[in-house]
């Protein structure tokens, strides 16, 4: 998204926050990214699903909203999952699927609710376990959120080219180069404007514990509902172990490992991503 467009907007508890939704009658699936990414993450997902799935895609408060939140003491790995929880209901959304990439703390709205307006979720290249925060990228953001200043300063790295593919960086996020006006509008909210860096920063503090993800994992067999897991084998930043871990941690979870990309399946491989999706909902969610 970029800064002209119109996109509708929610009110949440912790502020207002935009989102891009398709529209229709089809099955509703809620597309969520991970830090330093927005909506526009799925735009090529959006597109294979064409009209028959209705789309809804946050843009969270992770790095990359143009919209400062009201309350950034909410901006945590739990705090957004209620977010998430919060927009389901504004929006009225019900049997939806819940697809994941990258950012993981969703899981936390599968294992402590409110649930009941989720049918199926997809977990696709995601934290889980004890990758929170993942691989050098997501440890990267996590240790400049302690020094003063040094946010802002790897903010304003990414504005060059050779910054955003280096190898242990962006360049372990996608196997295709995600295309300049598209990062340009994912970096461009932190670089310049502090309070986003503020709840970016929050967010980057709000790290799990330990404890916390053990926790968590332990209780992931209680959503009972279908659960497609998609990896990348050849991902640099979520274990490939951790892939087939998700998918027997659920009751009725199922694994598709999808080759030649890395963590942002959405970029790499859109047109299997997408299919994979929409045969989960019709097949296994809506059946």
């Amino acid at each position: 998204m970029h800064e002209e467009d119109v996109v509708p907007t929610a009110q949440l508890a912790a502020g207002e926050i935009d989102y891009v939704d398709t529209g229709g009658d089809g099955p509703v699936a809620v597309l969520l990214h991970g830090v330093n990414m927005d909506a526009s993450v799925w735009r090529k997902v959006v597109a294979r699903l064409g009209p028959g799935v209705r789309c809804v895609c946050p843009t969270l408060p992770l790095g990359s909203h143009r919209r400062p939140m009201d309350r950034p003491e909410l901006v945590t790995h739990r705090g957004v999952a209620a977010m998430v929880g919060e927009l389901l209901e504004a929006l009225d959304l019900t049997d939806v699927t819940l697809v994941l990439n990258d950012w993981g703390g969703a899981q936390f709205l599968l294992t402590d609710g409110p649930r009941e307006r989720i049918a199926g979720a997809a977990l696709v290249a995601c934290e889980a376990f004890d990758n929170f925060p993942p691989g050098k990228p997501g440890k990267a953001v996590a240790a400049s959120a302690r020094v003063p200043g040094l946010l802002w300063v790897s903010m304003q790295m990414q504005r060059f080219g050779w910054f955003r593919s280096a190898p242990g960086a962006w360049g372990w996020m996608s196997k295709t180069r995600v295309p300049d006006d598209v990062m340009d509008g994912w970096f461009g909210p932190a670089q310049r404007d502090p309070l986003v860096r503020r709840d970016l920063k929050s967010f980057a503090l709000s790290t799990p514990s330990r404890q916390e993800l053990r926790d968590l994992a332990s209780r992931l067999p209680g959503f009972d509902r279908p659960v497609l897991v998609v990896w990348a084998p050849e991902d640099r930043l979520m274990p490939r172990e951790h892939g087939r871990r998700l998918a027997d941690a659920f009751p009725r979870g199922r694994l598709v490992e999808v080759k030649n990309s890395y963590t942002l399946v959405p970029e790499d491989q859109p047109e299997r991503l997408a299919d994979e999706l929409k045969r989960f909902m019709i097949d296994e969610v809506m059946a």
